[in-house]
């Protein structure tokens, strides 16, 4: 690994959650690695399927949409909004959610920073070739005027409740200059629920924790967060984990439980689970990372983020949750047993570049992307004697 130091800190902050244990296999008996599925894309960073579909949908960070079908990678693109889309650093398009109706209403969701370096939420419709999106179809859905050029967050996926949450950022620079991790009155630092079933473009679900507030937007569902790049919900466990990329000192996973509302983070008090820029802080109502680590040897950027559940590798790997770091070489997995993170590995996968973002096709497969402009499938077998 080209991270041998590589420090992980299981933090047991886990008290009010609870979710089933996971029996499964040793992983000392299995080895994982990275198989190709496609390559020749352009910044790819994040891929993702409707349910139940065999197709693997692609998003390239400049602005479009690619699908990996039957093995090879289809030459028309999805969807190609690149001339809508500021693209570079961390803008760009960033991520698809197709809506669980799919396969009836044709909707889905992409989330791109547009031409004055705006975040977008809007929805687009399948045309009459399943393989194409109609781009004539496209509805705002929200925008967010974001300050600075990063800290865009950058994922909408639909949960478990069929809400569309919404990861965004403390809206960029350093160290939340403008102090949006702790406002309940922006949209920015927060994962945000929205119901785009109701209401037009959308309605605010009754038990978002902050409406009827004064002072508060009713879209957000919790705060206190620096730049949530990836988040996932495991519906076995019930669980939300959020990866949170940290400042100079510490990258953290976030794990709670799923239907838990306010949760507050901590961003710009706390950086992972240390003060920041304080020696002293408050920690009360606080929710700490599940898992920290630090920037020694090279760390720089978390990524998630998605508990494996698919059936193709061994059973060895069910329940655990897989993460990355952008500056450091390979994965890394954990278990949540009883609202602690157990049972750490690390994984070396070769030469496969840094990993920008993971995916799940529609089998629940579990997938990554790579600055090598490629997409790899996690692969097990046993291990060598």
């Amino acid at each position: 690994m080209r991270r041998a130091n590589y420090l992980l800190t299981a933090v047991a902050v886990l008290a009010c959650d609870s979710s089933p244990e996971i029996v499964a296999p040793p992983l000392s008996e299995i080895t994982i690695t990275a198989e190709q599925v496609a390559q020749g894309l352009s910044s790819p960073v994040y891929v993702t399927a409707p349910a139940g579909d065999a197709r693997l949908f692609v998003v390239e960070q400049p602005g479009r949409i690619r699908i990996v079908q039957s093995g090879q990678l289809v030459p028309t693109p999805f969807l190609d909004i690149t001339s809508r889309v500021s693209s570079g650093g961390e803008r760009g398009l960033l991520s698809v959610a197709f809506h669980p109706q799919y396969a009836a209403n044709g909707f889905f969701f992409v989330n791109f920073t547009d031409l004055g370096g705006n975040t977008r939420i809007e929805r687009f419709t399948v045309s009459a070739d399943r393989n194409v999106a109609n781009p004539a179809s496209s509805k705002l859905i929200l925008g967010i005027a974001q300050p600075f050029a990063n800290h865009n967050g950058g994922l909408n996926l639909f949960g478990p409740d069929g809400m569309l949450y919404i990861g965004m950022g403390d809206g960029g620079s350093a160290g939340d200059p403008l102090g949006h991790g702790q406002n309940r009155n922006t949209l920015l630092g927060a994962l945000l629920r929205i119901d785009v079933d109701r209401g037009d473009p959308y309605a605010i679900p009754a038990n978002n924790p902050y409406v009827g507030q004064t002072g508060a937007r009713g879209e957000i569902w919790a705060i206190g967060l620096r730049n949530p790049w990836r988040f996932s919900f495991d519906a076995q466990s019930g669980l939300l984990f959020i990866a949170d990329v940290g400042q100079n000192r510490f990258e953290e996973v976030n794990v709670v439980q799923a239907n838990r509302p306010g949760v507050n983070y901590g961003w710009n008090i706390m950086e992972a689970s240390s003060c920041y820029n304080s020696a002293t802080c408050v920690r009360d109502g606080l929710q700490l990372p599940a898992v920290e680590y630090d920037h020694s040897g090279g760390a720089c950027s978390v990524t998630g983020v998605f508990v494996y559940r698919g059936r193709l590798n061994s059973a060895a790997l069910a329940g655990h949750y897989f993460y990355s770091d952008f500056c450091a070489a390979g994965l890394r997995s954990f278990r949540v047993v009883n609202g602690a993170a157990v049972d750490h590995h690390t994984w070396d996968l070769g030469n496969t570049g840094s990993v920008t973002s993971f995916g799940q096709d529609g089998a629940d497969e579990l997938y990554f992307t790579s600055t090598n402009g490629r997409v790899y499938r996690i692969v097990t077998s046993p291990r060598a004697p």
